[in-house]
C-alpha cells in the first residue's frame, strides 16, 4: 500500500515516440499477460467441442478465438478505467499506464469501444441468437470492473461475463442452448469464483485499507474452505456435463487430472502469502487445459471406434 496520496494520472506527463505509447497500449490491454485470454478460452472450447460433438467448424472456432482474445483485452481497458482512482493504491496496480499518465483516460474508453466494435464484427458472421447474447456478453464485461463498489461478489459478474462463451457457441452450432450448455456455463462461472478469489487474495489487505469488495474479503478466514467447497461443486458439474454428453472414460481422467491442479493450489493458498495465491491463480491454465484435452481425446477415440 502507498503511504502517501494518489495524485491523478493527467498531473503525469506522458511518454513521448510512438514506440512508447504503443508499449502502453499494449500493457493497457494486458498483452504481456495472456493468462486471462487463456482462462476465457477454455470454457470456450470446451463449448464448442461439445456443441460441434468434438469436431467444430474450423471457422466458427477462429472467430471465437479472435472473439474471445478482443473481449478480454477490451475488458483490461474498461477495468483500467474503472480502477483509475484505485490502482495507484494498491502495490500490484500502481504501475498501470492510467495512473502513471501513459494513457489518459477517454483512452481508455476508446480502446474498449474499438475492440468490442471489431468483437461484434466477428459475431456477425453468426447466427442471430449469438448475436443476441453477444449484447449481454458486452454489458457483462462492461459491468464488472464497477461491481467491487456495491457487492462483495464481483466475480460472480466475472464469471457470467467470461462464461457466455458457452452459450454463444451452443447458440452458434445448435441454435439453441440445452441442459449440457447451461451446466457448462455454471461451471464456468463457479470457476471464475474460485480463480478470482485466489487472485484478490493478493490484494486483500490493500482492499480492506481502500474499501474495495470482494470474494477474499466476504469469504474471511473460510477463504480456503470455501475455495475447496467451490472447487468440488465445479467438479461435481463438470461430471455431470460428461453424463449428459455421454462422454467416455478419456474425458474423466481428464477431469481427474484437473481436479490434481485444485489439490494444487488448496496447498499453495495455505499460508495465504500473495506471491502463492498468484500462483495458485495461474494454475487455472492447466486445469482448464486439461479438461479441454480430455475431450479432445475422448471424441477422438469415439471418432476411431
Amino acid at each position: 500500500m502507498r503511504d502517501y496520496p494518489y495524485y491523478p494520472a493527467s498531473l503525469s506527463p506522458r511518454p513521448s515516440g510512438l514506440g512508447a505509447r504503443l508499449r502502453a497500449y499494449l500493457k493497457l490491454i494486458r498483452a504481456d499477460r495472456p493468462i486471462g485470454i487463456l482462462l476465457l478460452l477454455w470454457p470456450a472450447l470446451w463449448g464448442l467441442w461439445i456443441a460441434g460433438e468434438g469436431f467444430p467448424p474450423w471457422q466458427v472456432m477462429l472467430i471465437f478465438v479472435l472473439g474471445v482474445a478482443l473481449m478480454r483485452s477490451a475488458g483490461c481497458a474498461i477495468n483500467d478505467f474503472a480502477d483509475r482512482h484505485i490502482d495507484g493504491r494498491v502495490a500490484r496496480t500502481d504501475q498501470r499506464p492510467l495512473v502513471t499518465g501513459a494513457i489518459r483516460p477517454w483512452e481508455a474508453l476508446a480502446v474498449f469501444a474499438v475492440l468490442s466494435l471489431l468483437a461484434f464484427g466477428l459475431v456477425l458472421f453468426l447466427n442471430a441468437q449469438t448475436i443476441r447474447l453477444s449484447f449481454v456478453a458486452v454489458v457483462l464485461a462492461a459491468a464488472y470492473p464497477f461491481m467491487k463498489r456495491f457487492t462483495h461478489m464481483p466475480q460472480l459478474v466475472l464469471g457470467m461475463a467470461f462464461g457466455m462463451a458457452v452459450p454463444m457457441a451452443f447458440t452458434a452450432l445448435q441454435g439453441q442452448v440445452p441442459l449440457v450448455g447451461w451446466v457448462l456455463f455454471a461451471a464456468t462461472v463457479v470457476w471464475a469464483l474460485i480463480y478470482d478469489t485466489e487472485y484478490a487474495m493478493v490484494d486483500r489487505e490493500d482492499d480492506l485499507k481502500i474499501g474495495v469488495k470482494s470474494t477474499a474479503i466476504l469469504f474471511g478466514r473460510y477463504d480456503r474452505l470455501a475455495i475447496a467447497l467451490l472447487q468440488l461443486l465445479m467438479l461435481l458439474l463438470l461430471a455431470w456435463v460428461g453424463v449428459l454428453s455421454a462422454r467416455g472414460w478419456a474425458y474423466y481422467v481428464g477431469l481427474a487430472v484437473a481436479s490434481l491442479f485444485f489439490v494444487r493450489q488448496q496447498w499453495l493458498i495455505r499460508g495465504r502469502e500473495p506471491r502463492d495465491c498468484f500462483a495458485a491463480f495461474t494454475s487455472n491454465n492447466c486445469f482448464g487445459m486439461s479438461v479441454y484435452f480430455g475431450l479432445l481425446v475422448d471424441y477422438l477415440l469415439q471418432r476411431l471406434a
